[in-house]
């Protein structure tokens, strides 16, 4: 899979990419990650890629020509099944979309700033809008970062155990159940008898009793009639 980002500050996405399971993924070939800086595109001085809104208010607004140069030039190197653009007033980021996205090929990202990209590129471009939760960060970086990351660990290879991908909260529509690890008794502290019993279907069992239980009394919400 290959993802195109496109931001005017992308320092901010160095880090995200260059450490732990999206760096792991990058380096088995299994993702394809490129930042773009939308400085680079515009056809303005000074690296201009803001302006006041029409009709006035508070806050700049991201120009449209400097992101249609940039999308179009990347439309012209390959087929994109999503450009995406994250802003606060999109679809909130749920794992059944993480799960649709990671199945595509070729995804643009935008990271909005200032008071979010003028109108007509999401009209014109624009062909999924999704917002992480319903809160205002400075820009669409982070935002993209924690995208990305929901997409490509979800990849086929590049979790050493992709079951574990599949037990994660909210694929099932539950959270997940409570983890255990050594030792079976730390400061009188035990692990529930049934997690050594060594019986898969009773601890199966049970990490879906818990699970119902867990998302009953923090997330109720997530349920529906059939569990």
């Amino acid at each position: 899979m290959r993802i195109d980002v496109i931001t005017v500050v992308p320092q901010l996405l160095d880090s995200p990419f260059a450490h732990s399971i999206m760096k792991r993924a990058q380096a088995k070939g299994l993702l394809d990650v490129h930042v773009h800086n939308l400085r680079d595109y515009t056809p303005y001085k000074q690296a201009q890629v803001d302006d006041y809104q029409f009709g006035g208010g508070a806050g700049m607004v991201m120009m449209p020509e400097p992101l249609a140069i940039l999308v179009e030039k990347l439309q012209e190197e390959r087929k994109y099944d999503e450009v995406i653009y994250m802003t606060p007033d999109g679809k909130t980021l749920v794992q059944k979309t993480a799960n649709t996205l990671s199945l595509k090929e070729n995804l643009i990202i935008i990271c909005g700033h200032y008071k979010g990209i003028d109108e007509r590129v999401r009209e014109h471009f624009v062909t999924m809008e999704i917002s992480i939760g319903d809160y205002v960060l400075s820009g669409g970086e982070l935002a993209a970062a924690v995208l990305v990351d929901a997409i490509g660990r979800l990849i086929p290879g590049v979790l050493n155990d992709e079951t574990s991908a599949l037990t994660d909260s909210h694929q099932d529509g539950l959270l997940a159940p409570p983890v255990y690890t050594r030792p079976a008794d730390f400061r009188g502290w035990k692990v529930p008898e049934i997690l050594l019993s060594g019986d898969p279907k009773k601890i199966g069992e049970w990490r879906h009793e818990q699970s119902v239980k867990r998302t009953e009394e923090r997330r109720p919400d997530l349920l529906d009639d059939d569990i």
